[in-house]
């Protein structure tokens, strides 16, 4: 309860003066959102409301021109874009970690396979000392418990990210599921938003759940040791995710879409995922107010974006984005 009245507090004062702008959407960009709207209220007193309400949530309040923008971890198509009359560009970039809570076993020791991830959330294993996790974890301690999936319950473009890496590790994923923003899991519960899950793993034993990487940070919770593409371990560090960032290739052209996962190189942490901001095409005079929230926090939301487990966007990225701005926003 504490938590939803400073959350509702947090909205609330960036709401009071000024310009007042209003977006909706991911869960996975919220944490920094909310950091740099603090800070862009503070230095010029105009207002940004960004509700966290789940990717398919922000896509459907902007494609209504219910809100000023939106926000999507999954990067739209340049002919969705153009049906729903939409512009795109990347805002940060973040990542998804496989969080568990496990008494005994310490943070980045489990190590997992990137299929034995698919076969945990596809139900083929339901044990934590399972033989084929046991395998490499012999220094640990698995206990002979059910392990007990969470996963997302409402649209969104963290599971988009996620069950896209979980399709490129598993042909029976593949197979049998596929990738999107809403799936028919195969087990598990269900948790609203990053937040949803990140708690409910947090207050369930045994679980197991993916998240953006801060709110692992700020719900002090667990998480495993992944594989790259190539095969090797890897942790989920601010230096793994940029090795893997640096692998995106963003054009004006398609409106920036892109997906990170499982990239190449021996350090590329293998779930990354940038995050999208949509804007209608017939409101310029808005636009040009939440881009100028936007270029506020390019100038000066680095430190706050790596403060909270964030990867901000290389220079070169945002001179693009720039570009496009000036060629769009008229």
């Amino acid at each position: 309860m504490l938590k939803k009245i400073a959350l509702a507090a947090l909205l609330i004062s960036v709401a009071i003066a000024g310009d007042k702008i209003n977006g909706a959407g991911a869960s996975f960009p919220a944490p920094v959102y909310y950091d740099w709207a603090y800070n862009y209220r503070a230095a010029t007193k105009n207002s940004v409301n960004y509700q966290s309400i789940g990717s398919g949530g922000g896509l459907k309040q902007i494609s209504k021109r219910v809100v000023n923008f939106g926000a999507t971890d999954a990067a739209l198509t340049t002919a969705e874009l153009d049906k729903a009359k939409l512009f795109q560009f990347p805002a940060v970039i973040g990542s998804i970690v496989i969080a568990f809570n496990v008494a005994g076993i310490a943070d980045e020791t489990l190590k997992l396979t990137n299929e034995q991830v698919a076969d945990i959330f596809a139900g083929k294993i339901t044990m934590w000392n399972d033989a084929t996790i046991a395998a490499n974890n012999k220094g640990l301690k698995l206990p002979n418990q059910k392990i007990i999936v969470v996963h997302r319950s409402d649209g969104s473009g963290t599971t988009f990210n996620f069950t896209y890496y979980l399709n490129k590790s598993s042909q029976n994923w593949k197979k049998n599921f596929g990738a999107a923003k809403a799936i028919d899991w195969a087990v598990g519960i269900g948790g609203k938003g990053n937040e949803g899950v990140a708690n409910l793993v947090k207050q369930t034993p045994y679980s197991l759940g993916y998240i953006e990487s801060a709110y692992k940070e700020k719900n002090n919770l667990t998480a495993a040791v992944l594989q790259t593409a190539s095969g090797k371990w890897v942790k989920a560090t601010e230096e793994n995710f940029k090795a893997s960032a640096k692998y995106a290739t963003w054009t004006k052209k398609d409106h920036f879409y892109s997906v990170l996962t499982l990239q190449a190189g021996d350090t590329s942490y293998p779930i990354v995922a940038a995050t999208f901001i949509l804007l209608p095409r017939e409101n310029a005079l808005m636009n040009k107010k939440v881009i100028a929230f936007f270029d506020y926090a390019f100038k000066n939301g680095d430190a706050s974006a790596k403060k909270l487990g964030y990867v901000a966007l290389p220079e070169d990225t945002k001179k693009l984005i720039r570009e496009y701005w000036a060629a769009n926003i008229k």
